[in-house]
């Protein structure tokens, strides 16, 4: 199809980001000039910072056992092949909120008590579950998740790279260090940057999910701000103006990079 039938992305003028614009100035009208607003403003601001943090180290634990996980199933052992491939299947078959759950109150105390077990052999104090922080429990929980959905996008950018590349690569000698570091990956990133930019806004939106265990981001402080006032509009108004406003400046920030990285493979 052509530019002309199909328009280009510079051709596409993005009302939709004008009236996301619309929409977070009024809103920002409101912070400004209603107590209320700024009152619920003011507290959520406290939970960004473990909103943004759950999300870091989530996505970047997520993202290094998905690699890892992604070069185990192109491993030449087949049962480490067949235990990644356990393991992302069942993992991607799990909603994330029994996944979460299930480290927190099941994994995280078997955890505990193995550590405690292990503990014993060399004389070390015994901790107990409670010692274990609920918020890292969701970042465990989260990691988890993640990684069998990384794993994919890291396997499908790495099958991307033509095997002539692998196999001269070979040719010069390379090891297979080399061979992954200066070869493969670089060109698979060109196609993994895009869905893996995907999974971290997504990871931004399932970060909420945190507050079932009572974890103070965003969403909790907002449940919490609604039960004491029961001004439900304004409090989850607000919930949700801070959820665009780091997801929209997110993809704009992603697809920028996408662009740039195109332009400069093409040139």
């Amino acid at each position: 199809m052509s530019n002309r039938n199909r328009p280009g992305e510079k051709e596409d003028f993005p009302w939709w980001l004008l009236a996301a614009a619309g929409m977070g100035v009024y809103l920002a009208v409101q912070v400004w000039q209603s107590p209320l607003y700024s009152q619920i403003m003011g507290t959520l601001t406290q939970g960004i910072g473990v909103t943004v943090m759950v999300t870091l180290i989530s996505f970047v634990l997520a993202s290094t056992l998905g690699l890892g996980l992604a070069l185990g199933e192109r491993s030449r052992w087949l049962v480490l092949r067949q235990i990644c491939r356990f393991y992302i299947e069942i993992i991607r078959g799990v909603p994330i909120i029994v996944l979460l759950l299930y480290v927190a109150f099941v994994l995280a105390p078997a955890l505990v008590d193995l550590r405690n077990w292990l503990a014993a052999f060399f004389e070390v104090d015994p901790v107990r579950s409670r010692a274990f922080p609920l918020m890292w429990r969701a970042v465990m929980a989260l990691m988890i998740a993640y990684s069998a959905f990384i794993a994919e996008i890291f396997r499908a950018g790495l099958d991307a790279v033509p095997e002539g590349q692998v196999e001269a690569a070979k040719a010069l000698g390379l090891s297979g260090w080399q061979r992954f570091r200066l070869v493969v990956f670089p060109q698979a990133i060109r196609t993994i940057l895009p869905p893996l930019g995907n999974d971290f806004v997504a990871l931004v939106k399932d970060s909420s999910l945190v507050s079932v265990l009572g974890v103070l981001d965003v969403t909790q402080l907002g449940k919490v701000m609604a039960a004491s006032n029961f001004r439900y509009f304004e409090t989850y108004n607000m919930v949700a103006l801070v959820y665009l406003i780091m997801t929209v400046t997110l993809s704009l920030l992603l697809r920028r990079l996408e662009q740039h990285l195109r332009r400069r493979h093409e040139t």
